[in-house]
C-alpha cells in the first residue's frame, strides 16, 4: 500500500489530523479472533466514512479519491452510503467484506457486514448540523433525529435480510453515540449485534478528572445514594421504573468500548464501571445497581412527566482503556490511535447483575 497522506477531521477537533494511510497495514493477515486486528478494522472502516465525507465535500472522485484505501485493504467494500436528509453529508456507511479467494485470507469469524458512522466534522459543510446533533446528544434527544432514523432503518434492514450473517456496529464519538443506540434499540428487538464503541461520549460531570482518590470515590459514593434515593422515590408514583425494564433487556449486550483517560469525552466511563465494583466490595450494591442505571438528569426529567433513558449509561461492557501516553485532547480524542500496534492497553469486561 502506498504511503499516501489523507486528511482526517477527527470529532469534535477544530484542528485538520493528518496521518499516514499505512498505519493499518502492519495486518499483513487478518485474525478474527485478535482483538487487535478487530479493533484495527472497525476503527479503520470509521475512519472510511470519515475521508468518505471529505472526498464528497472536496469533490475528489475516483482516482482523486482517498477513501477508498481504508476498506480495500481488508478486502471491504462499501455497499451503502448512508446520506443525512438535512445537509447530504455522508455520515455512515454499510461495508461487505469480500475477500479474494487465496489461502491467506481467511473468513472465518470475520463479519460479513460493518455498519460505520462517524462523529462531528468541523467544516463549513457539515459543521452546522453535525453540531446540532451533538446538542440533541447532550439533550438525550438524539433518538428524536432523521439521521438516527436513517442509521436505525439501515441497521434493521441488513439485520433481518442476513439474519444469520455477523454484524458489525461500529463508531466513533458521536458516530459511536448514533451505533450504541442503534444496538441498544435492536438489543430490545431481540438481535445482539457486535458493536465497537470508540470515544463514546459520557454525559456527566469531569468526576474522572479529579485527582485526588478520595475525593473523587466520596463524590461517587454521594452521588449513587442521591441517584439512588431519587429512584426509590419516583418508584412510588410507578409501580417499576422503565430504565430497570431496559437495563435487564439490555444486560446481555457487551458492547466494546474503547476510551482514553485524557478525553474527558468518554473517561467517564473508566469511574462509572469501577465504581460498580467498589460500592459492591463496601455492600452497597444494592444502592449503586439502582443508581448505575439512572442520572439525575434523567429523574427530573421523569418527575416532570418526560419518560427518559441516558444513552450513555450501558449495563455491560467491554472496556479497554488506552494507557499509552497522549501529548493533548485532540490525540485522546482522535480515531487514529485505535489501529496502533504499540499501545497499552487494560481491557476488562463489566457484567451488570
Amino acid at each position: 500500500m502506498s504511503s499516501q497522506k489523507v486528511t482526517s477531521q477527527n470529532t469534535m477537533a477544530s484542528e485538520k489530523d493528518v496521518f499516514d494511510i499505512s498505519g493499518p497495514t502492519h495486518l499483513t493477515s487478518i485474525n478474527w479472533t485478535c482483538e487487535h486486528h478487530r479493533r484495527s478494522v472497525a476503527a479503520s472502516l470509521v475512519q472510511a466514512v470519515y475521508v468518505l465525507e471529505r472526498d464528497r465535500q472536496l469533490n475528489r472522485h475516483s482516482l482523486e479519491a482517498f477513501a477508498p484505501p481504508w476498506w480495500e485493504f481488508f478486502y471491504f467494500e462499501p455497499i451503502r452510503l448512508l446520506v443525512d436528509d438535512a445537509d447530504l453529508s455522508i455520515f455512515g456507511a454499510i461495508f461487505e467484506f469480500k475477500p479474494p479467494s487465496v489461502p491467506y485470507t481467511s473468513a472465518l469469524n470475520a463479519p460479513r457486514f460493518v455498519i460505520a458512522f462517524r462523529g462531528t466534522i468541523t467544516k463549513k459543510e457539515s459543521i452546522s448540523r453535525d453540531l446540532s446533533l451533538d446538542l440533541h446528544l447532550i439533550k438525550n434527544g438524539l433518538h428524536q433525529t432523521s439521521r438516527f432514523q436513517i442509521a436505525m432503518q439501515a441497521v434493521r434492514n441488513v439485520a433481518s435480510t442476513f439474519s444469520n450473517s455477523i454484524i458489525w456496529l461500529a463508531g466513533h464519538s458521536l458516530g459511536s453515540a448514533m451505533a450504541n443506540l442503534t444496538g441498544k434499540n435492536m438489543v430490545k428487538m431481540g438481535i445482539i449485534l457486535d458493536a465497537f464503541l470508540f470515544n463514546p461520549p459520557f454525559l456527566s460531570a469531569p468526576i474522572e478528572r479529579i485527582q485526588d482518590k478520595t475525593v473523587k470515590q466520596g463524590i461517587r459514593i454521594a452521588s449513587s445514594f442521591i441517584t439512588a434515593g431519587l429512584t426509590v422515590a419516583l418508584q412510588g408514583r410507578r409501580e417499576k421504573p422503565a430504565s430497570e425494564d431496559s437495563f435487564t433487556i439490555l444486560s446481555s449486550w457487551v458492547p466494546c468500548l474503547f476510551v482514553n483517560p485524557s478525553d474527558h469525552i468518554c473517561s467517564e466511563y473508566i469511574g462509572y464501571f469501577n465504581h460498580r465494583e467498589k460500592m459492591e466490595e463496601i455492600g452497597a450494591g444494592s444502592i449503586e445497581r439502582l443508581a448505575t442505571q439512572n442520572s439525575i438528569g434523567d429523574l427530573f426529567l421523569r418527575a416532570m412527566g418526560k419518560e427518559s433513558e441516558p444513552l450513555h449509561l450501558l449495563p455491560s461492557a467491554n472496556l479497554t482503556i488506552n494507557l499509552s501516553n497522549s501529548p493533548d485532547f485532540k490525540w485522546a480524542h482522535g480515531i487514529h490511535q485505535w489501529w496502533r500496534p504499540d499501545l497499552h492497553l487494560q481491557s476488562k469486561k463489566y457484567h451488570f447483575r
